[in-house]
Order: C-alpha cells, then sequence, then structure tokens
C-alpha cells in the first residue's frame, strides 16, 4: 500500500471540516449531485515511537579508567547487573586506611573505658573513706578529679569512634561508585567505552539503555486540528516508509499544552511557520517487536469516540 503524503493527508482532513460546515442553500444542485464520500478520519499528524522518558544515557558515576565491560551491544540486562567496572585500586586503598583507622579508635576506646572504670571505683572508694574520716579528702577529689578527665578523653575518643566509622561508611561508598548497575530491566543497544579509557561523568554515556516499557507514539498535532482531537480518541497508526507494516490501533492518552515548532517537518520552510502540540498516544495492543524506537509513524485519529464530558457538567 502507497501511502499519500502527510501533507495530502492534512488537506483532506481540513477540507472535510470546512465541507461540513457549507451553507445548504444549494440544495437543489446538492440533490442531483453524487453525495461526497465522509472522511475516514478527524485529523492526521507525523509521530514516531518512543517510551516514556526516552531512551537512558548512562554515565561512569565517578572518573577513572576502564578495568572491566561485562555486557555488550545487544544484551537484556536486569536492575542491578553490573554493566562496567573502573579501576578499583585508589579507592579500595581509601577503604583500607579508613577501616584501619577505626580499628584504632575502636582499641583506644576499648583501653580507655576499662582505665576510667578503674579510676571511678578508685575515686568512690576513696570519697566514702574520707567521708568517715579514714581517709584523706584531697585524695579522694584528685581521684575524682582523674575519673573526669579520662571521661573527657573518652568521650573525644567517641568522637572520632564515631568520624573514622564515617569515613569508612563515605570510602565504601567511593568503592561502590567504581561499579555502574543497570538501573532498570532492559537492552543495551549502544556502548562507548573501551578497556583502559580514561571516562568521567562529564565525558559523555558510556551505554544507552533502552528500558523495557510499552512502547507509545509521540504525535505533533497541527494547530487547526488540536479542537478535533480529545483524550480517549481511537486513531489508526501507519508506517510513514511505506514498507506496507500492518496498521496498529491506538488511542490518544494525552494532549500537551504548550506550542511548539515541529520537529518532524522535514521542509524547513513548512517547519518554521508551523506551530503542533505533541499528542501521545497508547497501543490498543501490544505492538510487534519490529516496531523500533524513533520509527516515523502517520496517526490517522478516526474520531469515533465520544469527547470526555467537562467538569460540571
Amino acid at each position: 500500500m502507497t501511502l499519500r503524503p502527510v501533507h495530502t493527508l492534512l488537506a483532506l482532513a481540513l477540507a472535510s471540516s470546512l465541507l461540513a460546515a457549507c451553507s445548504h442553500s444549494d440544495a437543489d444542485k446538492s440533490a442531483t449531485s453524487a453525495a461526497a464520500p465522509a472522511p475516514a478520519y478527524t485529523a492526521v499528524a507525523r509521530g514516531r515511537v518512543d517510551i516514556e522518558g526516552g531512551l537512558l544515557k548512562l554515565s561512569m558515576p565517578r572518573e577513572g579508567v576502564v578495568a572491566e565491560i561485562k555486557v555488550r551491544e545487544g544484551d537484556h540486562v536486569h536492575k542491578g547487573q553490573v554493566l562496567a567496572v573502573l579501576d578499583t585500586k585508589p579507592a579500595q586503598l581509601a577503604v583500607n586506611a579508613a577501616e584501619a583507622e577505626l580499628k584504632q579508635t575502636q582499641a583506644q576506646t576499648g583501653s580507655l573505658e576499662t582505665r576510667l572504670k578503674a579510676s571511678q571505683q578508685r575515686a568512690t572508694r576513696l570519697a566514702a573513706a574520707a567521708s568517715a574520716g579514714a581517709g584523706d579528702g584531697q585524695s579522694a577529689d584528685d581521684a575524682k578529679d582523674a575519673a573526669q578527665q579520662l571521661q573527657g578523653e573518652l568521650d573525644n575518643l567517641r568522637a572520632a569512634q564515631a568520624l573514622a566509622t564515617q569515613k569508612l561508611d563515605a570510602a565504601r561508598y567511593e568503592l561502590a561508585q567504581r561499579t555502574l548497575l543497570a538501573p532498570f530491566d532492559g537492552q543495551i543497544v549502544e556502548r562507548d567505552i573501551q578497556p583502559g579509557a580514561t571516562v568521567s561523568p562529564q565525558g559523555g554515556p558510556a551505554f544507552v539503555l533502552l528500558p523495557e516499557q510499552p512502547r507509545i507514539v509521540r504525535a505533533e498535532l497541527n494547530e487547526s486540528f488540536v479542537g478535533a482531537v480529545h483524550d480517549g480518541m481511537p486513531a489508526q497508526v501507519v508506517d510513514d516508509s511505506g514498507s506496507g507494516a500492518p496498521t496498529l490501533s491506538a488511542h490518544v492518552q494525552r494532549i500537551g499544552t504548550v506550542f511548539g515548532p515541529s520537529a518532524l517537518e522535514e521542509d524547513p520552510l513548512i517547519r518554521a511557520n508551523t506551530r503542533t502540540v505533541q499528542c501521545v498516544l497508547v497501543f490498543d495492543q501490544p505492538p510487534p517487536a519490529s516496531l523500533r524506537i524513533g520509527q516515523r509513524v502517520i496517526v490517522q485519529f478516526t474520531g469515533n469516540a465520544a469527547a470526555p464530558a467537562k467538569p460540571g457538567s
């Protein structure tokens, strides 16, 4: 089946709207002429196949040298699966240093806690002896001051231990950032890094991931047809390449509220003078696997469904 150019289809749809508004003053002439067939659709728009959110461009979380790549283009991956790993030696050394610092503070804390317990017991005994007149009050005061000094040192050491724990957590986090994980189930459609290459988050994506999400159509609805299309309206999605692919049924999910220039119009003169609104459609049945992201289509709005009721009606 050879498709008509979208300009012709748009003109036909617009002409049908004008014919419906014509006066019936020429009733005699129209009675003798054959009635024109009703158009098969209300509006026509260019569109392309997409998914909600589009393709994901994944960059390495940190700068470094690529040590290993775990996937290839075309592979299907699962959420959390390792995609690539940077050289982890510097980050691992930081983890080891943080672990050693934490162990040191933990050992010092344990030793000081033992000394403090003994000092507090001695201060208690001397205070009791001084109260009973069997001991020196100055010795009791000195023991109490020593215990308080040890308590202050222990408090400082516990704060140092908490800081060492945070340093270890940060070092382990940085080590984990040397590994890129798949955020969703999907397919690797592009790989842009090689082992041994130096990469950074600002250096562009390492992988392009196609998430496993339902296909949608993003159509550019001309401003002339905005009033004729509404949420829930059925439509036919036709391959724009003329390959003879089967027509797919869909319906309007939502219509945008912002006008913008056409991104699908090839003629620069028409593109510069055309305002469109994005219209998102979902398929009524799962489309075939041959329907690829970015594929251009023509959307024919059949207009058989009633418009949704307005609030308060």
